[in-house]
């Protein structure tokens, strides 16, 4: 359901369970809180749990996942009841990618890394997306400079137009971490040894003293506000030329 900015709230000072009030009132059930179950997205599944039980959970499994996410997936199962939808990359994709470029390529190009990123994250997104008037995410606008102007609620223009919904946007991680602690919320095992974001496990370290929360992701490239582009396009000439052998097999 396509929508325009002019008919949505901005929400600015609202808290984050009154936008999602507000959210599962117009958008339930086709709304979903889309995560890789970081603690941005826990928050928000255990503050949307109590708000609306049955909300829907969406993950992207790209097939290169640390093992302690999954052992987390399956606590948010077990704690909050909920069936967690679980979308998976095109194979015929990724095998297309291994041949042409091997396993580990996002070393190789930050374009080559933009590609693993797009095939193994962004097309399942825009595939499972194009079902949904909505959907929640965990950005926050400290996070980088590319997230510094994150709405609240917004028109999604890189997914049809539906809205997309960032409750948390004005967080800070210590605000993250104070309603995990308050409220008891499962995390990745991974931010007890130093992780400060976390996404496949190829592509993520644990962070140094003073370092960026996200610098532990593509610690090889120099771009500061580097993105998948699940939330921000980042396309170059190689990137698409690739894109379309992967995709069409030239």
């Amino acid at each position: 359901m396509e929508q325009t900015e002019a008919v949505l709230p901005t929400f600015e000072d609202a808290p984050p369970e009154e936008i999602l009030r507000w959210g599962f009132e117009h958008y339930h059930p086709q709304l979903a809180v889309v995560t890789a179950f970081q603690a941005e997205g826990m928050v928000l599944i255990d503050m949307a749990h109590r708000i609306q039980p049955d909300l829907r959970v969406v993950t992207i499994d790209t097939g290169r996942l640390p093992a302690e996410t999954y052992e987390l997936i399956d606590q948010v199962r077990g704690r909050y009841g909920l069936i967690v939808e679980v979308i998976f990359p095109e194979t015929s994709h990724v095998e297309s990618m291994v041949e042409r470029h091997g396993m580990n390529l996002f070393h190789n190009d930050p374009a080559l890394r933009e590609l693993c990123c797009h095939v193994r994250k962004v097309l399942p997104l825009n595939k499972v997306l194009a079902h949904f008037d909505a959907w929640i995410a965990g950005l926050r606008r400290g996070q980088n400079n590319s997230r510094a102007t994150t709405a609240k609620v917004e028109i999604d223009d890189l997914h049809g137009g539906i809205t997309k919904i960032n409750p948390i946007a004005d967080w800070t991680s210590e605000q993250v971490w104070d309603y995990i602690r308050e409220h008891k919320v499962p995390h990745n095992a991974l931010y007890d040894k130093g992780y400060t974001s976390i996404g496949c496990a190829p592509c993520t370290r644990a962070t140094l003293p003073g370092e960026p929360e996200r610098a532990g992701r593509w610690w090889w490239e120099d771009d500061e506000d580097k993105e998948c582009g699940m939330h921000a396009e980042t396309r170059s000439e190689r990137f698409e030329k690739e894109l379309r052998w992967v995709t069409n097999g030239r």
